[in-house]
């Protein structure tokens, strides 16, 4: 099963190393790391997603959290979440009219960043599954020239929430 972990970790040197480390030397590959800073200076969220069994990945996040710089986790995976990705995608288009192009940004309501003579550059933030298709759609209609994805970042529904390791100590 898919997993999307998010952690709160201490913004120290070699904090981020130990922790992928961690999955590496379990032969797990992180499939998108994604690092923000909190409203704490001195913490950084940590959003990664991988792949393996529920039993796995809860003995893997018990192993994570005797980490000393990690403050807390939250596999979004077991609860209700929002999940997000961006995309920004450069497409030259095979041809002229370039209409088949803007009706798919207008059907996923994407935005031209920059319409040039030759090429679009074009930005997408949606689920996972929005952006594979917006991809798969718009590469048949071009050549992509440049693609960079964020990786997913994500947030609990509700009222459960992850935040700085400071604002859980004073609801404590």
């Amino acid at each position: 099963m898919r997993h999307v972990i998010s952690v709160i970790l201490q913004n120290e040197v070699g904090a981020l190393t130990r922790m992928t480390g961690l999955f590496s030397t379990r032969g797990y590959n992180i499939e998108s790391l994604n690092v923000a800073p909190t409203d704490d200076v001195n913490l950084s969220r940590v959003t990664l997603v991988i792949t393996g069994s529920d039993e796995a990945i809860a003995q893997l996040n018990s192993q994570l959290s005797k980490l000393v710089d990690v403050v807390s986790i939250n596999d979004m995976t077991l609860g209700a979440h929002f999940e997000r990705e961006l995309l920004i995608i450069k497409i030259k288009p095979n041809k002229d009219p370039k209409e088949e192009i803007f009706l798919v940004i207008e059907e996923y309501k994407a935005e031209i960043l920059d319409n040039s003579i030759n090429s679009f550059t074009i930005q997408l933030t949606g689920a996972r599954e929005i952006i594979d298709n917006f991809v798969d759609k718009v590469t048949v209609l071009g050549d992509v020239q440049a693609l960079a994805r964020s990786g997913s970042v994500a947030v609990t529904k509700g009222e459960i929430i992850l935040s700085s390791y400071a604002n859980q100590n004073l609801s404590s």
